[in-house]
Order: C-alpha cells, then structure tokens, then sequence
C-alpha cells in the first residue's frame, strides 16, 4: 500500500525556517519524482517544487531561492526546506507522487507564518 506522510509543519514567524519531510512506503521510492505542493484555503492546490529521481527539477517563482527540494532514497523519504519564510507561504503543503494513472497524496502539514 502506498503511503506519504507530510510533517514538519508549525508557525513560524516571518524570516523563519521550516523543514517539510515526506515519509514514504509501499514502493519504490527511487523510481519516481516528488512534488510538494500547497492549498490555501478555498483555493486549488499549487505546485512549489519538484525533483526527479536525481535532482531539483522546478521551483515556483515565488519560492526561488528560498526553498530547497531534496530526497533521500536511502530513507524513502523527501524534503522542503524553507528559509526566509513570508506569510504569503502560509497553507497546507503537501507532497505528491505520480506513479502512471495513480496520484498519491499525504494528508498535508500546516505552515503558518505570522507577520
């Protein structure tokens, strides 16, 4: 059974650092890319960042320069670190995976970033 869970979440003042994690099971992580998105309320989710099986392969413009998307395939698991956190970045992230027709979410961690 394919399995992600998001943590790392919490708030954060703004100019702070957050480090998302994506714990992953029930395949084989190393065959596929990750994405990190996020939902704020009432709206659709948005990719933040994406990384192949071997390197970073997009970073939304917002985030530029900011966030860093890194895995561990040896842990089966992916990461978000966010540094100079605004509360524009304030949402539910969540990672994503995309295996053929099935796309496979975690439950999401909270960000918040207060002002």
């Amino acid at each position: 059974q394919v399995r992600l869970v998001e943590s790392g979440g919490g708030l954060v003042q703004a100019g702070g650092s957050l480090r998302l994690s994506c714990v992953t099971s029930g395949f084989a992580f190393a065959n596929f890319g990750v994405r990190w998105y996020r939902q704020d309320p009432g709206k659709e989710r948005r990719l933040v960042a994406m990384i192949s099986r071997t390197e970073p392969t997009f970073y939304a413009d917002t985030v530029k320069g900011r966030f860093t998307i890194s895995r561990d395939n040896a842990k089966d698991t992916a990461y978000l670190q966010m540094n100079g956190l605004k509360p524009e970045d304030t949402g539910v992230y969540y990672c994503n995976v995309i295996m053929g027709v099935n796309d496979y979410y975690g439950p999401g961690t909270q960000v918040t970033v207060s002002s």
